[in-house]
């Protein structure tokens, strides 16, 4: 592989083109600001033509900083092309005439007055090469090219020659892309996709995809551009269904919140389990919020799949046999349905398998129906509108409200926590008598109102409103950190892509909540995609090799079946471990030597500790962002907007820092419910650093981690 530098005349004509392309952008952003909505037809059109002209604003914005191509694919002939790239669907981009053509890949299109383009979107068919080609098989590519860049202005480029038929080389300028420092929430990886996440990035829309992460191995980012990917590729199917992203906490959004927007995607909604399930809740009764708390063993019952069935037998209990049968006076005449054709009704709306409320409400017309007959079967000859008048009659309304009541969701799951009666019949069978006293509230409250609902008791709510009505499916949901999610909350996860499809994302080895699934082929069973492909990526990008050699010493003790992750990266990382006596003075000093670094920092601790380290960043004078903190208070700023952010331990996962500071690993092991989990979130904690990772202690280290021989 070749590099060129700065004095190279072809290096300026690359910064004309970036210029052009920058002008060409302006061009396209100025024309869509003039179109004018007041053309259309009603105020309906106009309304939908203002929308989609502000939406195609946000997608042409454009930031000076961020390049607007990183590569460059120089094709061979059409011929060539057709051979080696059909999947790639290159042969179509090259020249009808056969001659090579020249491809700048970025992170949108951009095109000139003529529509020629200045610059390929990285997700049309004809960028794959560029993620994909290799030197065994070329898929039409003469000659790849890499751009090096700082803070938006072209400074070098890298060849690669895909005809020379020899192993490729390093390319300085892709690890220099991959370890450029941090600065604020997380960015996008377009310039340096890998072959292995490329190809799932572009899976198809019908295909559910779980991938296995280790740390470092850029999961989420994958997750993310296949968002991306599908948005673009099914761009009126997925706008009109809907992108959904799950992640395990709100600050984890606020971390992840710009990378659609950067790749000019901003149709996705993005949002946490709690939100998903709280936004039910709320839809019940504007009242009822999520603002409990409960054990682990409880929460851990309340998710287990078992409960689905119990809810389902509960909700059913409420139609009833009716004893008498309808009398339905009609002028002169009295209609009768006798109680055993009512029975045979309710019989016949049971098995056609619908939800609650739909059969609920098929109950007035089907009993109409049944009158309508016996009018014609006596010589009448009644039309629809009778039997929709019998339908509203209040005989009948009547009579199929005492026989198929109408069900509140929340009020369902307060009285099945409340009542032992109703409990016990409904699990029958599927608990013990211990499981159940577990399960009751020990002062249950007068009303749902009243209940200070946990988040497993919302997710209980939420599978009761799916099975009173259904739930509305999105095209595509993103599920991250998936492995911390219990069976009932992959259900409700399930029941929002029914009719779509999912990227699973997740680490077993960094599963830390008492629910955790134990394995993949569980996890797609709950979310209704048994059949989805499981893909393990264990080459980690990020995390340096010394960080995660010593992160993987837990390995054998918490995913002791699971491949060990690798670094590919030719920097080895810097790690120490030092031991203490004071841990505030040294904390000051390690922290106040990190921050004379450049990028971001992360100083990681146990939760209980937290405020304590505040207090001392605070005495030393050193600003910090407290992650987790709704408001900036005095000497704290806003999360991500820092230098430093401290970090609790239970919100690191899925963030990275340039430097990590943790402090007290025993402690957060033993801030967990058992071992194994506490251990879990340790590895979760070592693996946040991309350049280096320093970790202070009073306490003895965990003997899983065995002894240190880095630092003192």
């Amino acid at each position: 592989m070749s590099a060129h530098d700065g004095t190279e005349s072809e290096l300026g004509a690359e910064q004309e083109h970036l210029a052009e392309s920058r002008r060409q952008l302006a061009r396209m952003r100025d024309r869509t600001e003039s179109m004018d909505s007041a053309a259309a037809g009603d105020w309906v059109s106009r309304e939908y033509l203002e929308s989609t002209f502000a939406l195609r604003m946000k997608q042409l914005a454009d930031d000076p900083t961020i390049p607007l191509f990183f590569g460059r694919l120089d094709m061979v002939s059409t011929t060539s092309t057709t051979e080696a790239s059909g999947a790639a669907g290159a042969a179509g981009a090259a020249g009808a005439a056969g001659a090579a053509e020249s491809f700048h890949i970025g992170r949108r299109h951009i095109s000139d007055p003529t529509g020629e383009p200045m610059v390929i979107d990285w997700r049309a068919p004809v960028s794959l090469p560029f993620y994909r080609a290799s030197r065994t098989e070329p898929m039409g590519v003469g000659l790849r090219r890499r751009y090096g860049f700082q803070h938006g202005r072209l400074t070098a480029f890298e060849d690669e020659d895909l005809a020379a038929g020899e192993d490729e080389d390093y390319s300085a300028i892709l690890e220099a892309e991959i370890e450029r420092p941090r600065v604020g929430p997380m960015r996008d990886i377009v310039a340096t996709i890998q072959p292995e996440q490329d190809v799932i990035v572009r899976s198809d829309l019908s295909r559910s995809v779980c991938v296995q992460g280790a740390p470092g191995t850029g999961k989420t980012a994958v997750g993310l551009h296949r968002a991306a990917y599908l948005l673009y590729a099914h761009r009126e199917q997925l706008t009109r269904q809907g992108v959904l992203v799950v992640g395990p906490n709100a600050s984890f959004l606020r971390y992840i919140r710009d990378v659609l927007p950067a790749l000019g995607e901003i149709d996705a909604t993005q949002s946490t389990i709690g939100e998903l399930v709280a936004r039910t809740l709320r839809s019940v009764n504007p009242r009822l919020e999520v603002r409990g708390e409960e054990g682990a063993a409880v929460a851990t019952l309340k998710g287990d799949p078992r409960l689905a069935e119990v809810l389902r037998r509960a909700l059913w209990s409420h139609v009833t046999t009716p004893s008498e049968g309808l009398v339905v006076p009609r002028g002169a005449r009295r209609w009768r349905v006798a109680a055993y054709e009512a029975e045979e009704l309710v019989a016949s709306l049971r098995r056609r398998g619908v939800r609650y409320g739909a059969a609920r409400a098929m109950v007035p017309q089907s009993l109409a129906h049944r009158i309508l007959v016996k009018m014609e079967d006596s010589g009448d000859s009644p039309d629809d509108r009778v039997q929709d008048a019998v339908a509203r009659s209040k005989p009948v309304k009547d009579y199929a409200a005492r026989m198929w009541p109408a069900v509140d969701p929340a009020r369902l799951v307060w009285r099945l926590l409340s009542d032992p009666e109703l409990l016990a019949g409904a699990a029958e069978g599927l608990l013990t008598a211990d499981e159940q006293a577990l399960l009751l509230w020990d002062r249950p409250a007068k009303a749902p109102t009243s209940v200070r609902w946990s988040l497993a008791d919302a997710v209980l709510v939420d599978e009761a409103a799916d099975l009173v009505e259904r739930t509305p499916s999105v095209a595509h949901i993103v599920a991250d950190e998936a492995q911390d999610l219990s069976p009932m909350m992959l259900r409700a996860l399930a029941r929002r892509s029914s009719t779509g499809s999912l990227t699973v994302l997740g680490d077993l080895a960094q599963a830390t909540t008492p629910w955790a699934t134990r394995s993949w082929a569980e996890a797609l069973g709950h979310l209704g995609k048994p059949d989805a492909h499981v893909e393990q990526l264990t080459r980690g990008f990020r995390v340096p090799g010394e960080v995660i050699e010593y992160a993987a010493r837990l390995l054998p003790h918490i995913a002791p079946d699971l491949d060990p992750p690798t670094s590919v990266r030719r920097s080895r990382g810097e790690l120490s471990v030092v031991s203490t006596g004071s841990m505030s003075e040294t904390l000051v000093e390690t922290v106040t030597a990190v921050l004379a670094r450049e990028g971001s920092v992360g100083l990681i601790a146990p939760d209980a500790i937290v405020a304590g380290l505040a207090d001392d960043l605070r005495a030393a004078g050193i600003g910090f962002a407290v992650l987790g903190e709704d408001e900036a208070t005095e000497g704290v700023a806003t999360e991500f907007a820092r230098h430093l952010d401290l970090v609790p331990a239970s919100l690191a996962k899925g963030l990275e820092f340039d430097h990590v500071v943790l402090v007290e690993p025993a402690a957060i092991v033993a801030g967990e419910h058992d071992r194994v989990t506490g251990l879990r979130r340790l590895y979760v904690c070592l693996t946040r650093a991309v350049t280096s990772l320093a970790v202070l202690h009073r306490q003895p280290l965990p003997v899983e981690l065995g002894p240190s021989s880095s630092g003192n």
